[in-house]
C-alpha cells in the first residue's frame, strides 16, 4: 500500500508538472523557440552556471556550520556531496532531496538521521524567510512596477478560489495539530508508534537547537547573503545572455529571481513546468513580453540550472559511493 501511495503521488506531481509545461508552451511555434535558443550568448549562460556552482558550495559551507555543534567536525566534501545529491534527488522525487542529503551525513558520521534533519529544517526555514524578505523589499520599493502582478496573479487569484475562510482553516489545523501532539506526548511511553514519533520529534528539535549554538552566527548570515547574491547573479547573467530582454536591469533581475524562487518551491520534479509557467507569466504581465520570448528565457534559465544540478549531483553520487568509508572517528 505504501509503494502504491508513493507511485500515485509521484504520478500526480509529474502530471502537474506536465500540465504547467503544456500551459507554458501552448501556442509556441517550435521554429521560433529554437531560433530564440540559438540567439542566446552561451558565455553568459556559462557565467550563470558558474554562479550556481558557487551557490552550491556556499550552501555546503553554511550547512556544515549549522552541523558543527552536533559533535563532529563535518568534512566540507561530505556537506558538498550532500547538497548536490539532494538537488539531483529532487528531480526524481520532489522534496526527497532534503532526506537524501541527511542520509549522506548520517552514513558518513553515524549521527541520528532525525538530528541531522533538524539542521535542514533550520536552514530551509532561513531560506524561506529570506525569500519572504526579498519579496517584501521588492514590492515595498517598486510596488508601482511589480505590485499589480502580485495583486492580480497571486492575491486575487487565491482569494477568488477560496471557498472557506482562511482563518477557520488555520484554526482547524492548529487545533488538530495540538490534539495530535498531546496524544503523542501522553502515550509516548506506552505506545511504540507514538514513542517513535516522539523520538523523531526530539531528534529534529535537537538538530534545530544545535543550529542556534553555532559558534559563528555572523558567518552564517554572511553565507546566506552571499547565496542570495549568487541567485541574483544567475538571474542577471541570464538576462545578459538573451538579446530579446536586454532592456531589463538589475532590479528586474531581482524581481525575476524572486518569482523564480516561488517556481522552485512548488513541489514538482525539479521545478519543471512550474518555473517555466511563472517566469513566462511574469514577463508577459509586467513587461508585455510575448509568450515565445518568455518561454525561451524561462527555458534557458531553468535548464542551465538543471544541467548544473544534474552534473554535480552525478559527480557527488559517484564520489559518495567510492569514497573511503569510516572517515570519522567513532
Amino acid at each position: 500500500m505504501k509503494k502504491l501511495y508513493s507511485a500515485l503521488k509521484y504520478i500526480l506531481l509529474l502530471s502537474v508538472a506536465a500540465v504547467l509545461l503544456w500551459a507554458s508552451f501552448r501556442g509556441v511555434h517550435w521554429k521560433d523557440f529554437t531560433d530564440g535558443l540559438r540567439s542566446a550568448d552561451f558565455y553568459w549562460i556559462g557565467a550563470s552556471m558558474l554562479a550556481s556552482v558557487v551557490a552550491f558550495w556556499l550552501r555546503a559551507l553554511r550547512w556544515r556550520l549549522v552541523m558543527m555543534p552536533l559533535g563532529f567536525k563535518i568534512k566540507k566534501g561530505d556537506a558538498w556531496d550532500g547538497i548536490n545529491i539532494g538537488y539531483i534527488t529532487n528531480f526524481a522525487v520532489p522534496r526527497a532531496g532534503e532526506f537524501a542529503r541527511c542520509g549522506v551525513i548520517t552514513k558518513k558520521t553515524g549521527l541520528p538521521f532525525e538530528t541531522v534533519a533538524g539542521t535542514v529544517v533550520l536552514e530551509r526555514s532561513v531560506d524561506l524567510l529570506s525569500l519572504v524578505l526579498v519579496t517584501m523589499a521588492v514590492l515595498f520599493f517598486q510596488w508601482d512596477k511589480f505590485g499589480a502582478f502580485v495583486n492580480r496573479e497571486i492575491i486575487t487569484a487565491v482569494t477568488n478560489r477560496m471557498s472557506v475562510n482562511l482563518a477557520w482553516i488555520t484554526a482547524a489545523v492548529v487545533f488538530a495539530s495540538g490534539v495530535f501532539l498531546y496524544i503523542v506526548y501522553h502515550f509516548r511511553k506506552t505506545n511504540p508508534v507514538f514513542r517513535k514519533i516522539a523520538n523523531i520529534a526530539k531528534g529534529v528539535i535537537n538538530g534545530v537547537v544545535s543550529g542556534f549554538k553555532m559558534p559563528q552566527k555572523w558567518m552564517f548570515l554572511i553565507y546566506t547573503a552571499a547565496i542570495w547574491f549568487c541567485y541574483w547573479l544567475m538571474s542577471y547573467t541570464t538576462i545578459l545572455a538573451f538579446p530579446a530582454v536586454h532592456g531589463l536591469g538589475a532590479s528586474d533581475a531581482l524581481f525575476l529571481m524572486m518569482v523564480g524562487g516561488f517556481g522552485w518551491v512548488i513541489p514538482v520534479q525539479g521545478g519543471i513546468g512550474a518555473y517555466h509557467f511563472i517566469i513566462s507569466l511574469a514577463l508577459a504581465s509586467i513587461y508585455s513580453i510575448d509568450q515565445t520570448t518568455g518561454v525561451v528565457f524561462a527555458t534557458i534559465s531553468h535548464e542551465s540550472q538543471a544541467v548544473t544540478m544534474l552534473l554535480f549531483g552525478t559527480i557527488s553520487l559517484i564520489s559518495f559511493y567510492f569514497k573511503k568509508k569510516g572517515t570519522y572517528p567513532n
